[in-house]
């Protein structure tokens, strides 16, 4: 591809959200890619531990552009700091003769060795990645230090690929100017979903008959891992709080997809209501997901930690509204409070459900909300992480930006 920036990307493992990003983006001429993984974790049936169920991904990790697994040590069917230790980069890094490294993350050494070996080389370097303040840790050694490495690494950054106002706003926390930022924002494949969500549309009685759901009921829908962060637990006593009456059950109905170490728990505490309107219906893969999507009236992720909430992106190209906590790193770009949906405080069970009550009881509320969901995340999609790449590639290596 002459005149295009042969960039060279270093991630952990092949992953669902991010396959259908490189594939736009080596489809452009300007960008010729090559996708370096540390691991292969995810392109066979694997156990995932926030799931806590064996998971094999239903869509194509690894088709439509240029990709390489490194060389390890030992088994790479574990991701930690160390794990897998992998080797050979610096010298693939060389023989490309790459214009820049994107590295996705710092949280594995192999990140941290890959943005040394680039260094070493005369490599731009740019990162991107999900931190906001939001996760801070409260520990003042851990605190400490950390305010001590990030700025140090940071500056060995030449460009950050912010995904998203709070992440952006991460990085001039630790001393990064302004002017080495440049918005990629978090996005998934906008086209697919929303094609997906339209050609559920004739089939959702029948999944709703399926499923066991009442006929005309609302549905308010959980999709995630079922992990103490996720609060799943405080959207089931939000929506026993919407009871209009001793032991009488809410107008709608509430699905929750999704597995994990909580799930066992909270059908416990579902069975105590004594309802027929609640449903756990376990892990769901990602060609099932806008079936539901466009099955549901309300999406929520209550979550008190959640560096950004992709499957947020993910329903609103259903055109529905979605019910977040402020903790969820999405909100401040995709969530508009009172537009699109609502934000409520995390942990606020008494918040929650009053939201919840708002939608449910107005459906016309809902559809403008839906319709606003549609319009924003159409704003987010991989023509703006095209654009936005294609100007940090000309900033970090001085050469004129190619048209998009």
């Amino acid at each position: 591809m002459d005149g295009s920036y042969r960039v060279a990307c270093l991630v952990s493992h092949p992953i669902q959200y991010q396959a259908p990003l490189f594939r736009h983006l080596a489809a452009h001429p300007g960008i010729d890619l090559t996708v370096f993984f540390l691991s292969d974790l995810s392109i066979h049936a694997y156990r995932d531990s926030g799931f806590g169920v064996s998971v094999k991904w239903d869509v194509p990790l690894l088709d439509g552009y240029r990709h390489d697994f490194l060389p390890r040590l030992g088994s790479g069917n574990e991701l930690s700091f160390w794990r897998p230790w992998t080797f050979g980069l610096r010298a693939r890094l060389r023989r490309g003769r790459f214009d820049a490294l994107w590295v996705h993350g710092y949280a594995h050494r192999g990140c941290l060795a890959g943005i040394a070996a680039a260094k070493s080389l005369g490599i731009p370097v740019m990162l991107r990645g999900d931190s906001n303040l939001l996760d801070e840790t409260d520990h003042a050694l851990k605190l400490g230090l950390k305010r001590i490495a990030m700025p140090a690494l940071l500056r060995t950054i030449d460009g950050m690929l912010a995904i998203g106002r709070l992440n952006r706003d991460y990085y001039l926390h630790y001393g990064v100017e302004a002017g080495r930022i440049f918005p990629m924002p978090y996005a998934v494949d906008n086209e697919f979903f929303r094609a997906a969500a339209e050609q559920a549309r004739p089939r959702r009685e029948r999944l709703r008959a399926e499923l066991g759901l009442h006929p005309g009921r609302a549905v308010i829908l959980f999709a995630s891992k079922m992990q103490p962060h996720k609060r799943a637990g405080d959207l089931l006593e939000a929506y026993a709080r919407m009871s209009p009456g001793p032991a009488a059950e809410p107008a709608a109905c509430l699905v929750f997809a999704g597995d994990g170490e909580e799930r066992a728990q909270l059908e416990r505490r579902a069975r105590s209501l004594k309802w027929d309107s609640i449903r756990f219906i376990g892990f769901r893969n990602q060609s099932e997901l806008p079936a539901l999507y466009d099955l549901c009236d309300v999406f929520v992720l209550p979550s008190e930690r959640e560096p950004w909430g992709l499957v947020i992106n993910e329903v609103m190209n259903a055109g529905k509204p979605v019910v977040v906590s402020d903790r969820v790193g999405a909100g401040p770009d995709l969530v508009e409070d009172g537009v699109n949906g609502f934000v409520f405080p995390a942990r606020d069970v008494a918040a929650l459900a009053d939201r919840l009550r708002k939608l449910i009881d107005n459906p016309e509320h809902r559809a403008a909300m839906g319709a606003r969901s549609l319009e924003k995340v159409a704003q987010l999609g991989f023509d703006a992480d095209r654009d936005g790449l294609l100007a940090a590639l000309a900033a970090v290596t001085g050469r004129r930006q190619l048209a998009a």
